[in-house]
């Protein structure tokens, strides 16, 4: 998911800086997927060449990094604003549905691939799993895509029930969903928001799970909020 419709309202008031995930990045050859430990390395290295205050955004299943991040690294992060991450609470977030869409990746069918993620995994209306997969043949971009999603999901559940972990991070962090979200993503944050000590839970009306596309003011707003209110505890 894109950030720049969000950066671009932030980036006169603040400096920022988005990550282009590793996972995603087709021009790495690494020998395969990327885990959610070697990415929260990326975020390390980035976070050493900055000497100043950090407030760390993530959407979806860069959410779940920006946890990761937060567990890893107490101390780093000034705060946190967490769109809908797909963190594991309970039983794998692919599982069965994840191995039948690598099964149709492997057998040459990306678009029933990533209809498979987005409908039974992501569960997005049915309809827009039907319109991705049908573009995804005129698109070489998707055909990637897809295959990236697959490993993205993998690599999450390969990290699995974490919530102790996130339950030691005591910095002021933001749970953000919208309110046509799948329900799945939001009782995500409600497992998140029962054990975290310092949560606000925001919930953007007639959203859903793309508002940074859809709706990046309102998401820059909740953003920059947040921003503001660790900038002045960090001026004092």
């Amino acid at each position: 998911m894109s950030w720049r419709l969000v950066t671009a309202r932030l980036n006169a008031r603040f400096r920022t800086l988005r990550l282009h995930r590793r996972q995603y990045r087709s021009d790495l050859t690494t020998g395969g997927r990327c885990t959610m430990a070697a990415e929260v390395e990326h975020v390390r290295a980035l976070v050493k060449l900055i000497d100043q205050p950090i407030l760390i955004v993530g959407h979806s299943s860069g959410a779940v990094l920006a946890l990761e991040a937060l567990a890893s690294m107490p101390g780093a992060f000034a705060g946190a604003v967490l769109y809908e991450p797909p963190c594991v609470i309970g039983p794998p977030l692919g599982g069965t549905a994840l191995a039948r869409a690598q099964a149709a990746m492997d057998a040459g069918r990306p678009g029933r691939a990533l209809a498979i993620f987005l409908r039974d995994i992501v569960q997005a209306p049915a309809s827009a799993a039907w319109m991705s997969a049908a573009a995804v043949p005129l698109f070489p971009r998707m055909r990637r895509l897809a295959q990236h999603q697959l490993d993205d999901c993998a690599a999450i559940d390969e990290v699995g029930i974490e919530l102790e972990a996130y339950a030691r991070i005591d910095v002021p962090v933001v749970l953000l969903g919208g309110e046509r979200s799948p329900a799945h993503l939001g009782e995500r944050l409600d497992a998140l928001e029962r054990v975290m000590p310092n949560t606000e839970r925001v919930r953007l009306r007639r959203q859903g799970h793309a508002a940074t596309s859809l709706a990046p003011d309102r998401v820059a707003e909740v953003i920059a909020g947040l921003g503001d209110k660790v900038m002045r505890k960090h001026s004092r």
